[in-house]
Order: structure tokens, then C-alpha cells, then sequence
């Protein structure tokens, strides 16, 4: 009997990773936001929501991430089916750990399927961007990838749009760290250069170029240095109070490189064991609260699977 309603959990992610701007990201555990998406007999779509700081979040669907995720499958398969998104937030707005894409993946998941799956997985990708880009402003998929797939996703282009899994090392750790401070996206963003200099980008390519190959290598130390970012961290790093000593924290206990997760304000580490993950994070903790930030941590090996249907 097909369901008129469904549970759909997706989960933050990293993205950037330091030397991939705008093109490597990686899914991790915890936390996730949590859909109950429900089929209505008007068209339209609505929206409530709960969780931490779900009250700067618009319930207009064309204003929402999940929304507008939504209305860009509807047009796709020219429907004018209408539902109800309830909207629990585990991803606080503006945390940098990709609250937008993960709203934005569990509602296609659970859209589609409720709709009877007229699209692939892989067809899901174009609309998860069109809800990112409501909250960043801009069509990039390295949160919304990997949230919506799992793993560490490659975007190796995005005309045409070319999403690319890359190996997991099995003993690979990853360590977010969320203070209690926020970083508009489109803010971080417009703060960024239009150019940068032609060694530059040379460098940095050579630093995904071997981000990259480590992840096939099972090499850490050629990935840890690789995770340098000449584009992004060295403006952002300027909005994040104690960005400089939490990094450093990282890497004094152990990780493998650290850096800014998407704009910020949390930061992220890898490392090669769980226990190292956990120390890495206490570690970073202490180091926010010395500039009297508060903060949380989430440590976990990759996440690697799609959103879950909860029922």
C-alpha cells in the first residue's frame, strides 16, 4: 500500500576539506535533520519547523531550502502534487556543517518516494542544489552531495555536472566542531575574491591533486599536506575568534590537517583512529573556550550512506 507519509533523516557534512573549495565535501554522522514529509490533496507546499535556531529559517517554500528542493523536483515531472514538510532542525542555520543540504536531500529523498521514485538517486542532485542555493546564493553541491550520496563526493565538474565518489580509508576519523557563533553563508561567500593569482591556483591544485591521490594512497601524511586552502580559510579564517589556536590545538593533539568546514564558523579535523578523534576534539573545545566561545563536537568515521527513511 503506497504511504501517504514518510521520515526522512540526512545527515551535516564537510565541505572543502581545505584544498577542495566549492568541489570535495564528506558526510559525517551526526547531527541531522530530521523530515516528516506528508502528502496533502491541494497543491502547494507547507512548512513548520523545530529544532535550534529554526526560527531564522522562512516556512515560505520558494524561501526554503526543503521548499524549494521540492518544487524543483515538482516541476521536473511536472507535478502539481502538494505536501507538508515538518521540518525538525538537528543542524543549526549557519553552523557550516551544511544545515541547508542536509534539509534540502531529505526532502527529495522523501518527496520522490512518496511520489512512487519517478527519479534516480543521482537525478535528485540538481534539485538538492536548487534549495542550497537558496541559503548560499549560489549552485554548488559539496555539502548537498555528499549529504544526499554519502562519502567523500568529488565535483569534478559542474558543466556539465560530473559527481565523482572517492575512496574511503577505513581507518579514517572525522571531528567537527561547532561553536556557539554563527557565519552567514552568502556573507562568507561575497567575501571572497573574484581572481586569485596564477600560483595560487597552481598550488592549490596540486593540493587536491594530492588530497585526492592520499585517499586512494591510504597516504595520511600526503593528505595532511595537502589540506592547505589558498582561496577561502585565509579570508574566512579572519570572522572565526581563536580560528588560529583551535586549528592548532587539532593539530598538537594528533590530527591529520584541519580547517574551516564550508564557511564556518566550525572547524574540522582527520584522523587516523577514533580515539585520536575524540582527544582532537576535547582539544579544540578547550581551545574555543579560551576566547570564551562555547562549542560541541561530533567525531565519527565517514558517513557513507544515503539519507534513511526512518519509516
Amino acid at each position: 500500500m503506497p504511504k501517504d507519509s514518510i521520515q526522512v533523516r540526512a545527515t551535516a557534512s564537510v565541505a572543502n576539506v581545505s584544498c577542495g573549495f566549492d568541489c570535495i565535501g564528506y558526510a559525517i554522522t551526526n547531527p541531522g535533520d530530521t523530515l516528516t514529509i506528508s502528502l496533502k490533496n491541494k497543491p502547494g507546499i507547507d512548512i513548520s519547523l523545530s529544532g535550534p535556531k529554526s526560527d531564522s529559517i522562512s516556512t515560505i517554500a520558494e524561501k526554503n531550502t526543503a521548499g524549494k528542493a521540492i518544487l524543483s523536483l515538482l516541476n521536473t515531472i511536472a507535478s502539481d502534487q502538494g505536501f507538508m514538510v515538518k521540518i525538525k532542525k538537528g543542524i543549526p542555520p549557519g553552523s557550516g556543517i551544511g544545515s541547508s543540504a542536509a534539509s534540502a536531500a531529505a526532502a527529495v529523498v522523501g518527496a520522490n518516494e512518496l511520489l512512487g521514485k519517478p527519479l534516480e538517486l543521482n537525478d535528485l542532485l540538481v534539485h538538492g542544489m536548487a534549495g542550497e542555493a537558496v541559503a548560499s546564493g549560489g549552485f554548488h553541491a559539496d555539502n548537498v552531495a555528499p549529504a544526499l550520496f554519502g562519502g567523500i563526493i568529488l565535483i569534478r565538474s559542474y558543466e556539465p555536472l560530473d559527481i565523482l565518489n572517492l575512496p574511503v580509508p577505513k581507518s579514517l576519523f572525522s571531528t567537527a566542531i561547532l561553536p556557539d557563533f554563527v557565519v552567514n553563508t552568502r556573507d562568507a561567500r561575497r567575501m571572497l575574491p573574484k581572481r586569485v593569482p596564477l600560483n595560487s591556483a597552481v598550488e592549490q591544485a596540486g593540493n587536491l591533486a594530492g588530497f585526492t591521490l592520499g585517499l586512494h594512497a591510504n597516504d595520511f601524511e600526503l593528505l595532511g599536506r595537502s589540506m592547505v586552502d589558498l582561496f577561502a580559510e585565509p579570508i574566512r579564517a579572519e570572522l572565526i575568534p581563536g580560528y588560529h589556536g583551535v586549528r592548532n590545538a587539532a593539530i598538537d593533539a594528533g590530527a591529520i590537517g584541519s580547517g574551516i568546514s564550508g564557511s564556518g564558523p566550525s572547524l574540522f579535523a582527520l584522523s587516523d583512529s577514533e580515539e585520536k578523534a575524540e582527544s582532537i576534539g576535547k582539544a579544540m573545545v578547550k581551545a574555543f573556550k579560551k576566547v570564551g566561545l562555547k562549542s560541541r563536537t561530533f567525531s565519527s568515521p565517514i558517513h557513507s550512506i544515503p539519507p534513511e527513511i526512518l519509516d
